[in-house]
């Protein structure tokens, strides 16, 4: 009997403790996407001198283009992957490696 014992009570230790570990991954995720929201927000509240950082990463934006994006995330990817002739997923990691170098400043 007591053989049967160990592993039961392991695979009822797996099932309790697994939920645990998928928690940690979504409160990670979370955590990162709120940041990142977060980040954004403060871009847009000072987008004059955020614009200056994006023109001098990717020169080939226009004024009208960085008035057009207005501090939104999605639209300067979109101008990006327009002027460049880029993919959207090339356009989406450039601009998550320049908001990185950002954040690092802020």
């Amino acid at each position: 009997m007591r053989s049967f014992a160990v592993p039961a009570t392991c695979a009822g230790l797996a099932v309790v403790l697994a939920p645990v570990g998928v928690s940690s991954q979504t409160t990670n995720r979370t955590t990162i996407q709120t940041d990142a929201l977060t980040m954004w927000e403060k871009f847009k509240a000072s987008w004059s001198q955020t614009k200056g950082a994006v023109k001098e990463q990717w020169g080939k934006l226009t004024d009208d283009d960085l008035l057009a994006i207005e501090g939104r995330r999605d639209q300067l990817v979109g101008k990006i992957q327009t002027r460049y002739g880029i993919s959207r997923d090339d356009a989406e990691a450039q601009v998550g490696i320049w908001e990185q170098r950002r954040a690092r400043d802020l």
